[in-house]
């Protein structure tokens, strides 16, 4: 019995040998299929292939791509992309008017995996594909004489963006791959072709020796650099295809590995039972024996599976009409796009119609970024810039200008070239009118906000009249708590000051959102508008000051003869203040006018005149001496190092109860 349980172990270990053995053979023979084709389809392919040249210089077309287009590696993948929405759009234009048209193939989608050994990664799509004549002309479209035009327009300053009909989205994928594949099949060529290149000056096409194994749609195999091979980390490709794919309509999915447990196969079942029957004389110990290693191999194993993983869940809700998207919504979307934790302050979802298209949802934040000053001068827009649902910019630098740049939101034009870096989307004519559109947009709901806190204030003080008196402390508490647009001037009222001071086309409209303290507003800041509601009469100018703060202002000399004649002045704290109303000069026709300049007149009437004219006199021989006194000291004497010029010594007409006060010229 002993002899036999050894010859049966040995048999066990032979047939457990030839299972390695095959299993070898197996892997030797996948590590030999790359990109689905097997040497012997290679061997195929390379006996019918087709050779053409391109009509261009490579070398040169490349260098451009690289140099002059793209200067971010990563696009080739938003590129590769929106080829493949593109196609998968098409193909569901054609089955709108031709139901039969998607076939077996009915779902649309895009597919982008990886091969770790073989370095590749793969874009397939289900989308109208490509015949023979479609791969010669659509691809080769990049090396015909028509692209000599082209660099010959670039060297003469011509516009960079008609780049885009030259195919050059396509060749980005030589960015990073030393050859590319394009393997593709429609419905109106019977045989599927694949297309490759090596950015030699050439390209070939042939049969597929495989047959028709896309069904329908293309796949393009990027055969990688070197120095690309980090976009083999199922992360990083993960990273990027979200990034670029995230509000495209069609799925797109990346094949991910994962580990899973699962039961251990129980194929030798029946075996092990005839085994039992054989050996039912063996010994108890034996069978127990058997019994613990059936447990041990029945116990979970993990096991490598692969799935295709979803990667732009999000839905682009700018494409949808305002009144079918929820509040949640437009807070969920800003949070994602903005990374705050914070929900927004406003918003405002609108379609821009006319010469130019384009959609897109602007949010304001609740909080300034603590940086946000700091980096006033180099932080670029970080409004996302999309072209048919595809991200072009993430930050952009002319989208909005500098004073808006804590703005929040997403562009999508279909008007503007998709293939062309963000360089020379910044010269395009497109997107200065889609600028322009986008900060009279912000600038409205802004007015809205500041508009619908002061007439709310209004509306409040109208209700209150009529309230017994518990009432109308809880409504004066609800009216001391910030509306929505001081909450915002809080945090973002620097912003608005530099926009007042640098934008000239838009100055009168950021006038009507500033706010500032006054002699008379109880700590709290108004509008302009407020403060002409509140003139005199006969009142010509707005009386401004600035100083280091409210209560130094307020102690101030110069303010006296206005707190006496009861006129309201704008009191500056703020450093930017007073260069935003110096570049604003005026407001509905009234004159800024500083109460510390020497030159500011008031009101007076005829029998304050002629006093004011005999003091004048009288006091001359003082403030005579007083001149020659102090220019003395400051021309040749203790303060001649000083730098300081006395221009003249006079009566002043502004003082009530400070003795003297040292004012500028106007």
């Amino acid at each position: 019995m002993a002899l036999h349980r050894v010859l049966l172990l040995g048999v066990l270990a032979l047939s457990f040998g030839s299972a390695f053995v095959s299993a070898e053979d197996e892997a030797e023979a996948e590590e030999k299929v790359v990109d689905g084709f097997s040497e012997a389809d290679r061997a195929k392919m390379t006996e019918g292939s087709e050779k053409h040249e391109f009509q261009a210089e490579v070398n040169r077309l490349m260098d451009i791509i690289i140099n002059s287009l793209y200067t971010d590696k990563q696009v080739f993948l938003r590129e590769l992309i929106s080829n493949a929405a593109d196609a998968l759009e098409k193909a569901r234009f054609h089955s709108v008017q031709d139901e039969s048209f998607l076939g077996d193939t009915k779902d649309l989608e895009v597919k982008i995996e990886h091969d770790a050994d073989a370095k590749t990664i793969s874009i397939v799509d289900t989308g109208v594909g490509m015949s023979k004549a479609d791969l010669i002309n659509n691809l080769g479209t990049v090396a015909k004489s028509g692209t000599t035009n082209f660099l010959e327009a670039m060297a003469e300053g011509g516009d960079a963006n008609l780049i885009g009909q030259f195919g050059v989205g396509f060749y980005s994928a030589f960015l990073v791959a030393d050859k590319v594949s394009v393997t593709s099949k429609c419905n109106e060529d019977p045989v599927q072709h694949v297309w490759e290149s090596a950015a030699d000056a050439s390209f070939t096409v042939v049969d597929d020796p495989r047959g028709n194994t896309l069904g329908r749609g293309s796949r393009v195999t990027l055969h990688l650099k070197e120095d690309a091979h980090d976009y083999l980390s199922e992360d990083k490709l993960k990273e990027s295809a979200k990034k670029y794919s995230q509000f495209i309509q069609f799925p797109i999915y990346v094949k991910v590995k994962k580990e899973v447990d699962v039961e251990a196969e129980e194929d030798d079942e029946d075996d092990d039972k005839e085994d039992e029957d054989e050996e039912k004389s063996d010994d108890v110990e034996t069978k127990d024996e058997e019994e613990k290693e059936e447990a041990e191999e029945k116990k979970p194993k993990k096991k490598t599976v692969f799935e295709w993983e979803q990667v732009n869940t999000q839905k682009a809700i700018w494409l949808r009409a305002k009144e079918d998207v929820t509040e949640e919504e437009y807070s969920e979307f800003y949070k994602s796009i903005s990374k705050d934790y914070l929900d927004p302050l406003a918003y405002t979802h609108f379609n821009a119609e006319g010469e130019i298209e384009f959609k897109s949802i602007l949010y304001l934040p609740k909080k300034a970024p603590f940086d946000m000053m700091d980096n006033y001068w180099t932080k670029k827009s970080d409004v996302k810039l999309f072209v048919r649902r595809v991200l072009v910019a993430e930050k952009f630098d002319e989208l909005l200008p500098r004073y808006l740049n804590f703005v929040r939101g997403v562009v999508d034009s279909d008007d503007l070239p998709l293939n062309v870096s963000r360089e020379q989307l910044q010269q395009n004519k497109i997107m200065k009118v889609i600028s322009k559109k986008l900060v009279r947009k912000v600038l409205e709901l802004m007015k809205k906000l500041a508009k619908d806190e002061e007439s709310g204030g209004d509306d409040e003080d109208e209700e209150k009249e009529d309230e017994e008196k518990e009432e109308k402390e809880e409504k004066k508490e609800s009216k001391d708590e910030d509306g929505l647009w001081t909450k915002f001037w809080k945090e973002f009222n620097k912003n608005l000051k530099m926009g007042c001071y640098e934008d000239d086309s838009n100055r009168s409209k950021l006038s009507k959102l500033l706010r500032f303290f006054t002699t008379k507003s109880d700590g709290k800041e108004i509008s302009l508008d407020k403060y002409l509601d509140r003139m005199q009469e006969s009142q010509e100018s707005i009386y401004y000051m600035s100083g280091d703060s409210l209560d130094v202002m307020k102690k101030a000399p110069a303010l006296q003869i206005f707190m006496k004649k009861d006129l309201e002045v704008l009191m500056l704290p703020d450093h930017l203040d007073e260069p935003c109303l110096q570049k604003l000069a005026d407001y509905e026709g009234k004159k800024f006018v500083s109460i510390q300049k020497a030159d500011v007149k008031l009101d007076e009437t005829e029998d304050e005149k002629k006093r004011f004219s005999k003091i004048k006199d009288m006091y001359k021989p003082l403030t005579d001496w007083w001149k020659k006194m102090l220019t003395d000291l400051t021309e040749g004497g203790a303060m001649k190092d000083a730098g300081v010029k006395v221009e003249k010594v006079e009566v002043s007409k502004r003082l009530t109860d400070s003795p003297v006060v040292v004012v500028t010229s106007q």
